[in-house]
């Protein structure tokens, strides 16, 4: 079979996916970004380590004529709150999506979305993953093995601070002052905690509540963000009655992620700050060739395991490139929580869970998207945190504090470290 003929939107994260892509057999065929210098750097990088064929490759300023080139997948590694659109626009011509991480920014758009993809015979990949790290595959490999019993309960917690003295992570991720993470509620980050859970359990959510973790900023670190909630602590009731925690982009305590399922006879979990995994029974129930406390690091069993270990993310950035590249060549849509219906969900979750916090924990339910009632209630639904694409100014304030914004010095310290 031909090599998948593949584009690439967004010069920055698009670069580091293109390698993966690559790694999982495709022909990365041609870059888009709307800014000069990330086009120019990314095209030069992915020449530069052949990643792509300098006689086959085209670099493009302007989506539509971008998808206009011979190809058979595109990925979507644009601003994280505006994949639908361009996604909406490949589902149209037939050609398969791999959006990274959240789906869709508004409600309208997530019902947009659907339907251009239920009119369309291309895949959607929601190419969230964390679910592919090695010990979030050993918890889902435990889970459906049953030896936990019912799954009860679930926790996901994804922890990322970043020092306030790191000046790069600035100038690369927060560019200028209406930058999508300025405004970024603290619900809408959740892919990378409630996807691990959804994933090991099959579980999907239907209806959430949140609560903020206000935290406002030092006055003497460089600061453009109009929101100030440390976290968010989100919870689920999901279709099989089970429950989730989880938060949204956490920066309280120590960097790192962390896993725990609950069942009627025992539980797993991956142990903070190592790759290794706790899975433990009860002493009534301790199934044959296990003791009551399993403490083990996971192996991959996989293949592609030394592919694996040099990809990004825990591996989990091959992973998902993979297994995009399986559902073409097999002609299906990706397994749970990977597909169209799981992704338009995790975004309601971050969307409606953020009124939900707007609100001190009002519950939401989520909508069906396979429901035609349920689409009808959120068609015309375009409230946002987020400066749009236009932009036009957001329609929801982004913190759970409305009268917070970054003080005069602040904002001094932000233009300074961006001219440094």
């Amino acid at each position: 079979m031909k090599p998948i003929r593949v584009g690439i939107f967004g010069a920055g994260r698009g670069a580091d996916l293109a390698y993966d892509q690559k790694a999982a057999g495709a022909n990365v065929v041609a870059l888009c970004d709307f800014s000069e210098k990330r086009r120019e750097d990314g095209a030069k990088r992915l020449i530069k380590d052949k990643i792509v064929d300098e006689n086959d490759f085209a670099v493009y300023d302007d989506f539509d004529k971008f998808i206009e080139h011979d190809m058979d997948a595109v990925v979507l590694a644009n601003y994280f709150h505006e994949h639908a659109p361009y996604a909406i626009k490949c589902l149209e011509r037939g050609i398969h999506v791999f959006s990274e991480c959240l789906s869709n920014g508004t409600m309208a758009e997530g019902i947009e979305l659907v339907r251009a993809f239920e009119k369309s015979n291309a895949v959607y990949f929601l190419a969230e993953n964390y679910p592919q790290m090695c010990f979030n595959r050993e918890i889902k490999r435990i889970c459906e093995g049953g030896t936990l019993g019912k799954i009860l309960y679930a926790e996901g917690e994804y922890n990322h601070p970043v020092s306030p003295a790191d000046y790069w992570f600035i100038k690369i991720y927060q560019y200028f002052p209406e930058h999508w993470r300025h405004y970024l509620g603290a619900t809408y980050y959740l892919t990378h905690s409630l996807g691990p859970i959804m994933a090991a359990t099959g579980a999907t959510p239907k209806r959430v509540t949140a609560l903020p973790i206000y935290c406002p900023y030092d006055e003497d670190i460089a600061n453009a963000s109009h929101q100030a909630d440390n976290s968010a602590i989100i919870t689920t009731l999901n279709d099989d009655d089970s429950v989730f925690r989880f938060t949204g982009w956490g920066r309280f305590g120590a960097h790192g992620n962390s896993y725990r399922v609950c069942g009627t006879k025992g539980q797993i979990e991956n142990v903070r700050g190592t790759e290794k995994v706790m899975l433990r029974y009860n002493d009534w129930n301790i199934p044959e060739g296990r003791e009551e406390i399993n403490f083990y690091e996971p192996s991959w069993n996989d293949k592609d395991e030394a592919i694996i270990k040099e990809s990004g993310h825990g591996g989990g950035d091959y992973i998902t490139a993979r297994m995009f590249h399986d559902c073409i060549r097999e002609n299906r849509q990706p397994e749970h929580p990977f597909d169209i219906y799981a992704a338009t969900t995790m975004s309601s979750v971050a969307i409606l869970g953020f009124r939900s916090m707007l609100e001190k924990g009002v519950p939401y339910d989520i909508p069906d998207f396979r429901n035609a009632d349920d689409c009808a209630k959120y068609e015309n639904d375009r409230l946002s945190p987020f400066y749009g694409a236009d932009g036009t100014k957001p329609t929801l304030p982004c913190c759970s504090n409305n009268d917070y914004t970054p003080t005069e010095e602040q904002m001094k310290r932000y233009f300074e470290t961006l001219n440094k």
